[in-house]
């Protein structure tokens, strides 16, 4: 089973969102429902990166260390430097 790593970005208010998951789709369909506490301020999502990895432990290293990016500028120069173009990349 593949776990994923991936980055949201609030179409209202661009903020972003880090998080670890299985399904990535699932997972942005669910913080657009509301049922995220912490994300429901901020709906409407949108996927803007994701990376799959071969193990959550892998998934929960990478999430950890992205959330350590606090600057929009950090994560912005992240994306663009990691080639986001849409589908799930290989680990």
């Amino acid at each position: 089973m593949s776990y994923y790593v991936y980055i949201l970005e609030s179409k209202e208010s661009g903020r972003y969102y880090i998080g670890q998951t299985e399904d990535p789709e699932k997972r942005l369909a669910r913080h657009n429902s509301g049922r995220n506490r912490s994300t429901k301020p901020y709906i409407p999502w949108e996927l803007r990166w994701w990376k799959e990895y071969a193990t959550r432990s892998e998934a929960v290293k990478e999430e950890k260390r992205l959330k350590g990016i606090k600057k929009r500028e950090g994560i912005e120069k992240y994306i663009g430097k990691n080639n986001f173009r849409g589908v799930a990349q290989s680990g």
